[in-house]
């Protein structure tokens, strides 16, 4: 399995309090992880990367800065004297477990094209099949943009061809593109993906689900979709936290405070950083997480594969068996038209509920 995760702050925070200190970060989830549900790889080897925003204005207009390598991220010096000695309010990072291409850093997310960041948990159903027909529809410049041979890159070029055909240019530099047309054009390239798996397949035998986690962001607006081509089987795990700090509170253990209202920290990961039952929430399979101005909106994906009944319970066999689950305790999902009350009869902070709109 994959793990991704982001952190969104309004102040920066030092990578090493994500990616190497905690007992549970994802580098550690890599090669040991207590929740995890894969005994199928039991390892993450296949490389890592992450992308992180300079904290400084005039660098900010140059998109992400980004370190990659082959080796097992556990075992790398430089990824831990630069997690050291780093910090940034907006955080992509990601250790892969390769399901295709082979192992190269051209291969290791996050993928970045100017200010955009992306990155991939899971895999396309049939991308041989399909491959082709997605690079036949793309502009040239994204198709020579391609360095790798991963479906996760193809599936960020075919993103960058879509928001440009809905009229943005992904190469712009200033300002960001907005919530609206990030998250248009992730729906819109996972329904690119969906239908030509689909056109693949005959009345006989259909094709495997899609298992398409995708997350990308503007530098400003982050966008993160948990989503599988399958109407009865449960997506790849995925979750988020929010909160006032994210705080050590003794060597390696880490929680998310919540002390006032603000939702000063928000964070999304594959598998939870933290064994606290309330630090996180299951983002339910088949929608899209937004991240907006510190806020977090969730938006169901009503197509085919949608479920109306809230209470269905989909099967976690097919991410299971494949090492896509990681466990966490599921926390309810609030309306928003009927948000939760404190005593005092005010609306609760963000971070204790989910907005689904």
């Amino acid at each position: 399995m994959c793990r991704f995760l982001i952190f969104k702050g309004k102040e920066p925070i030092r990578l090493s309090h994500l990616l190497t200190r905690p007992a549970h970060s994802i580098i550690n989830q890599s090669f040991d992880s207590r929740l995890r549900l894969d005994r199928r790889r039991p390892i993450n080897g296949d490389g890592f990367g992450v992308a992180y925003y300079p904290v400084e204005p005039e660098l900010e207009e140059d998109g992400p800065c980004i370190f990659k390598a082959i080796t097992p991220a556990w075992n790398n010096q430089n990824l831990s004297t630069l997690a050291d000695k780093t910090q940034s309010d907006l955080v992509f990072a990601h250790v892969r477990a390769s399901t295709y291409g082979v192992l190269s850093e051209t291969n290791c997310h996050p993928f970045t094209y100017h200010s955009l960041c992306f990155m991939h948990n899971g895999g396309i159903s049939n991308f041989k099949q399909i491959k082709r027909k997605l690079l036949n529809h793309i502009k040239d410049e994204y198709l020579n943009y391609l360095q790798g041979s991963t479906d996760s890159e193809c599936a960020f070029a075919l993103f960058l061809d879509t928001l440009d055909k809905n009229g943005f240019d992904p190469s712009q530099k200033e300002g960001g593109f907005g919530h609206v047309a990030l998250r248009k054009a992730l729906l819109q390239t996972i329904e690119y993906i969906k239908n030509w798996t689909k056109e693949i397949s005959n009345n006989e035998t259909e094709p495997e689900p899609s298992l398409l986690n995708f997350a990308v962001t503007d530098g400003d607006t982050v966008i993160v979709s948990r989503y599988i081509t399958s109407k009865t089987d449960e997506a790849a795990s995925l979750h988020f936290s929010c909160g006032s700090s994210f705080v050590e509170t003794s060597p390696g253990e880490y929680r998310m405070e919540r002390l006032d209202r603000n939702q000063d920290v928000i964070m999304v990961a594959s598998e939870p950083l933290t064994f606290e039952r309330g630090d996180w929430i299951a983002v339910p399979t088949n929608s899209i997480l937004t991240i907006k101005r510190q806020t977090v909106l969730l938006h169901p994906v009503v197509d085919e594969y949608y479920q109306e009944d809230p209470l269905y319970l989909r099967s976690s066999t097919l991410v299971e068996n494949k090492g896509f689950m990681g466990s966490v305790p599921k926390a309810k999902i609030v309306e928003k038209d009927v948000p939760p009350l404190d005593r005092e009869g005010r609306v609760r902070p963000l971070a204790a509920t989910a907005h689904l709109v």
